[in-house]
Formats: structure tokens, sequence, C-alpha cells
């Protein structure tokens, strides 16, 4: 190939890369100014409606008896519903000694529903159906479906005290037309080390729980605020709420509002959304959850709900022929659909120039070195740019909006670590579409950073689980 041949190449694929980073940085700026002027919404008045929250568990001893406590001790009229998903440790016992209360008596507002193999350990989506069923058996015919409430946390979530008063808001579940609410979502270990004895491992464990603080407070918070106008909120794994009469609308026969992808809660969203239902999301509460202080944890988590946005292209056909989305709607939800698939194609292309590069300025020093200086150095300059900088933002944004901090340099910096944070998705994207060629379809529960065998630093032992990810 001739230098002008290698020239062309260039050409093509920085303009490509290009094209690609002025769309996204569009995209960004189109969704950051509304995040920054949104402003908060007056409260409702939880008592109209009905309250229950669905725990799901699997080996989650180390964190659940304090989750009920919070639970229980914060919404007293609410009502908790942890599922034991054949958990291998005492999880099940750690909740029914909870259950008597001070007098003796049982809580009348806290239920265990326990699964068994084979049924048990099948995804999340089947726990929270088993749930689900429990919650209309005990309920009778009666209940307000309307009016009842049912609440998805996670073993470690603390839902804010006062997100029951904001979900009841006129524009959520005071709305009729509402059927699923998402809160905005911290992480609770965003400042805390973890016990590690490597200084190292410390810093790099809690800088990771920060960037995804980071994430779902900035990125991911101005995203959703963004999908109010083209009607296509997406609901989360933690702090989802959902009217009881909208899980009835979509469960069929079986019983079943969850489904069985990986991402099963953008899977519920996608089907309350071309069932007619509307969505909303709120940043004026929020759940928090632990952030994983481990990378290889992290990675194996985000290979999942990578797979699992492949695995919901099944629903392009259904999404795109729904009436009750919009054209606007139907494309925004299927440009995320497609991000993983994307990503795996800009993994491919964007190192394109710069093997080029290094490849020709092996043959023809001089002659790189002359295009390069004669104004070549600027396409590179406005390449890595538009590269880092849709990503680089969103660090001082974090630091003035979610910290109330002015360090402006801290905040680049946080924007700089979150967009090599952001890269690991490339890793994750194609260890997600291995996981599909393979067949590997199976689930598997995130560990807990309090899940320690008594050393520092170390994970406890787990039994094998025939639906891990490996």
């Amino acid at each position: 190939m001739t230098g002008e041949s290698y020239k062309v190449l260039l050409g093509i694929t920085q303009a490509f890369a290009l094209t690609m980073s002025v769309a996204f940085i569009v995209y960004v700026v189109v969704i950051v100014v509304p995040y920054l002027r949104r402003k908060p919404y007056p409260a409702g008045d939880p008592d109209t409606f009905e309250w229950h929250f669905i725990v799901p568990c699997l080996d989650e001893q180390a964190v659940i008896g304090d989750t009920v406590r919070y639970l229980r001790g914060t919404f007293d009229t609410a009502h908790v519903w942890v599922v034991d998903d054949d958990s291998a440790d005492r999880t099940a016992q750690v909740v029914r000694a909870l259950s008597p209360r001070e007098d003796g008596t049982p809580d009348p507002y806290l239920h265990l529903v326990r699964r068994r193999r084979p049924q048990a350990r099948t995804g999340k989506g089947d726990a929270l159906n088993a749930a689900y069923r429990a919650l209309l058996d005990w309920s009778g015919r009666h209940i307000p479906k309307d009016r009842t409430i049912v609440a998805v946390v996670d073993a470690d979530g603390r839902p804010a005290a006062d997100c029951l008063a904001v979900c009841a808001a006129n524009h959520l579940f005071g709305d009729a037309g509402v059927g699923a609410v998402q809160l905005d979502v911290w992480m609770s270990n965003r400042d805390t080390e973890p016990a590690h004895r490597s200084w190292w491992r410390r810093k790099f464990g809690m800088k990771l729980a920060q960037l995804q603080d980071l994430e779902f407070r900035t990125a991911i918070a101005a995203i959703q605020n963004s999908r109010g106008y083209t009607g296509t909120i997406s609901m989360g794994g933690n702090g989802q709420f959902t009217r009881l009469s909208a899980l009835d609308s979509i469960a069929g026969q079986d019983g079943r509002p969850w489904r069985g992808s990986l991402l099963e809660d953008f899977e519920l969203g996608v089907h309350l959304l071309t069932a007619g239902w509307r969505t909303g999301f709120t940043t004026d509460s929020h759940v928090s959850q632990e952030g994983l202080y481990s990378l290889r944890r992290f990675l194996t988590q985000r290979t999942r709900w990578g797979q699992g946005t492949m695995q919901c292209g099944r629903y392009l056909r259904r999404i795109w022929d729904s009436p009750h989305l919009s054209t606007l709607g139907a494309a925004e939800m299927m440009y995320y659909l497609a991000q993983p698939w994307m990503q795996l194609v800009g993994s491919l292309l964007y190192p394109i120039p710069f093997l080029v590069l290094l490849f020709t300025t092996a043959g023809d020093p001089a002659r790189v070195w002359e295009w390069f200086s004669d104004g070549a150095w600027i396409l590179f300059a406005i390449y890595g740019s538009f590269g880092l900088a849709p990503f680089v933002i969103w660090g001082p944004v974090y630091q003035m909006k979610c910290l109330r901090s002015r360090n402006i340099l801290r905040g680049i910096g946080m924007g700089f670590a979150y967009a090599a944070y952001i890269y690991t998705f490339y890793i994750t994207s194609w260890r997600a579409v291995l996981r599909l060629i393979r067949r590997r379809n199976g689930w598997a529960k995130t560990r807990r950073n309090t899940e320690l065998d008594g050393k520092p630093g170390r994970p406890a032992p787990r039994r094998p689980v025939a639906s891990d990810m490996g």
C-alpha cells in the first residue's frame, strides 16, 4: 500500500470516528442542559397508596438483616417481601429472626417467600415473579391494584425516607397513566475505603465506587431526564416502583410481569411502555446501594448488563410497531439497544488511525513527519478531544451539582477517570457477545463487598451455582 493510500484510509477512518464523536457530543449537550436546569417538584401524599417492597435475595446473609430493619423502621406501614432464592447461607434464618416484634407477636408487614431448586436460582426476574404471585395470593381479590405500588429494592438498598411522598407526587403516581417510577441511584460507599491492606487497592476501590456514583447521578440521570421528552424512561434494578395494575396488565396467564432477560429491569419498561403505560424518573429522592470495589466484579456485572441489552434486541419489532410510542421514542430505545453493538464496531475502528500512522511511520518517518507538521496533528488533536470530551464533561458536573464543590480541577480529574471507566465497556461488550455465541445465558449475583471470610479484602468462598457467569 502506498503512502497516498494510507492517507486515504486514515482520512476515511478519521472522518467516520469524528462523525460519531460529534454526534455524541451534540447528544450530550442536549441532555446536559435540561439536567442542570431541572427543579424539584412538590411531593404527594403517600397515605393514598399501599406500598410493598420486594427484596430478592441470593446468599445475602451479610446485608439482609440491616436492610429489613431499615425498611421496617423507615416505612412502618409498608410491607416487605423478602425472596430467598434457595440461598446457601443463612439468609432465610436472618429474616425469620426479625419477624417477631418486640412484644413477641409476628410482624404482619414482613413476609418471607422461599424458593427451591430446580425452580430457584434461575434469574432475578423469576424471583420477582414469585414475590408478585405471593403478593396476589396474600391480598386476594379486594386489593386496590391501581393504588398499590410494588417497589424492587436490592438486598443492600436504602431508599431515602422521603421516597414514598416523592413517588406519590401528582406528576408521578398521582397521575393514573403513570405505571412505573424509577428513583435516582446513589452509591452509599462512595467515600468509604475498602478493607484492603494495600494502599493502592484501597484508593482504587474507593475511586471505582465514586465513578459508579458519578455515572448514576449525572450521566444516567441526565439520560433518564431527557427520556421524559421521548416518553421512554427505563427502569433500573434498584429503586424501581411499579403500580400493581400495571404489572397485572403485562403479567399474562402465567403471572410473569418480569421476563427472562439478564436485563429484566429494562425489559419490564419495554413491556409497560408498549402496553400503553407511561413511566417516570425523579432525582427528588434516591435509593442508595453499594458500589463495587473490585474491577473484576465490576466487569462481570457490566458484562451481564451488556448481554441483557443484546438479548432485549428481540423487542425491536415490538418497539417499532407499538402505537403507544412516538417515532422519536422508538428511535431512542433502538439507539439504546444498539449501543453494545456500536461499541463492538467502535473498538475495531477507533484504533485504525493510530495503527496506520504507526505502520506508515515505520516505513517512511520523514514523509509522515512532514505530513504531520503540515497540519495533520490538528486532526489527531480533534479526534482525541472529541473522543474524550463527552465523558470528561461529567466530572465537573458531578463536582458542582452532586458534591456542591467548586473544585474544578478535581472535577476535570474525575472526568478523565470517568472516560477511562467508560472505555471498559468496550471490553464488556466483547465479553457479552462471546457469551451469547457460546449460549451462556445464566444469571449471576454480584457479590457484596461485605462478603468476606474474615481476612481484609478477600471474598468469602462461594458454592458453585449453575447459573453463574463464570
